[in-house]
């Protein structure tokens, strides 16, 4: 197996002794994703074991893994709950794929693409099923926090598929998307690794209002990379624009143009009249970044990210706080 890298939002962390042990924790956590999605069945195996073999950024498992170092980190519990939190994200990416459908998911085809949407749904659901199954000796709070969060993650996805109603402001529901859909796994992921390895308790609460607030700001900069020039990332821009996916820029260019802002209406009205031609797509993309609300949607991102590292003042100083305050500032200066 090959070594695994820690999420690249680590990467100016100084501690060596603490990205190391994040890195051996990884390489475990890893090895047991593999065993998880080890099944008999041939489908099921290969189909289950798909997005594991693509890779990714293991953001949810390294906080587990991060935020247990205020305990005991080496405890077999938090190993199986950081493998939880993955195969609970992998089996949301099934489902968003199919919802979607998405073509490519971290570089191969997703999983409808090569089994159809049913194969798909079924492995996702089969996962949801292997993370009950790993986590099932971790207790009654951890079993109930996985519930809940499973809970949100559906809503979530059911209210972006639905879209606000009239009395809903736009911008505000999609927020509380974003905090379902990611914040929600993200918060429980850091709120796991205190749990279970015996960290004070009162971390609890500044750790989940750390997590939510970080996995917001990761989404909402997901919606600045979408309008922004191509980058390392390699990430083509305006996919989601292209796809008429309502990100922050689109939701905040629709209130300035509702403010009577001349440039936003005409915007509006190229973007509305849609842009599967390449030269529309790009004039679009121009626009915007030239128009306010694309520094607007990334300064929101931003307050997310600061807000995130406030949750956490009052956590004893020292090299796990300072990682913890690197990543979510790192969340916004990302480039993929």
């Amino acid at each position: 197996m090959s070594p695994i890298a820690l999420p690249r939002q680590l990467k100016k962390v100084s501690d060596r002794v603490l990205l190391k042990a994040l890195e051996s924790g990884l390489e475990i956590v890893e090895t047991n994703l593999l065993t998880a999605t080890q099944h008999a069945d041939k489908i099921a195996g290969a189909s289950a074991r798909h997005l594991v073999a693509a890779g990714g950024k293991r953001v949810r498992p390294t906080l587990v893994l991060l935020s247990a170092q205020f305990g005991d980190p080496k405890k077999q519990e938090v190993i199986d709950a950081a493998v939880v939190v993955e195969l609970t994200h992998l089996a949301t990416l099934y489902h968003d794929d199919v919802m979607d459908d998405a073509p490519t998911r971290r570089g191969v085809p997703t999983a409808q693409m090569i089994w159809g949407n049913s194969i798909a749904i079924l492995t996702g659901d089969l996962l949801f099923a292997r993370a009950s199954q790993v986590g099932s000796h971790l207790g009654e709070e951890s079993l109930k926090l996985q519930a809940d969060t499973f809970e949100r993650l559906c809503l979530g996805q059911l209210h972006e598929t639905i879209g606000p109603s009239e009395s809903d402001d736009a911008i505000s529901h999609y927020i509380q998307v974003m905090a379902d859909k990611t914040g929600s796994l993200i918060a429980a992921s850091a709120q796991l690794g205190i749990m279970l390895s015996g960290a004070p308790r009162e971390y609890m609460e500044p750790m989940r209002e750390y997590g939510e607030k970080v996995g917001v700001a990761f989404q909402l900069i997901d919606d600045v990379i979408d309008i922004s020039e191509a980058g390392p990332s390699g990430k083509t821009p305006g996919t989601d624009l292209r796809a008429g996916v309502p990100t922050l820029p689109v939701l905040l260019l629709r209130k300035a143009a509702g403010d009577g802002d001349i440039e936003a209406i005409s915007l509006l009205a190229l973007i509305d009249g849609g842009l599967n031609d390449d030269a529309r797509l790009q004039e679009a993309l121009v626009r915007l970044r030239s128009h306010p609300v694309a520094n607007l949607a990334y300064l929101e991102a931003k307050r997310w990210a600061d807000e995130a590292v406030i949750a956490i003042k009052d956590l004893p100083e020292g090299s796990v706080k300072n990682a913890l305050e690197q990543f979510a500032q790192a969340v916004v200066d990302r480039t993929n």
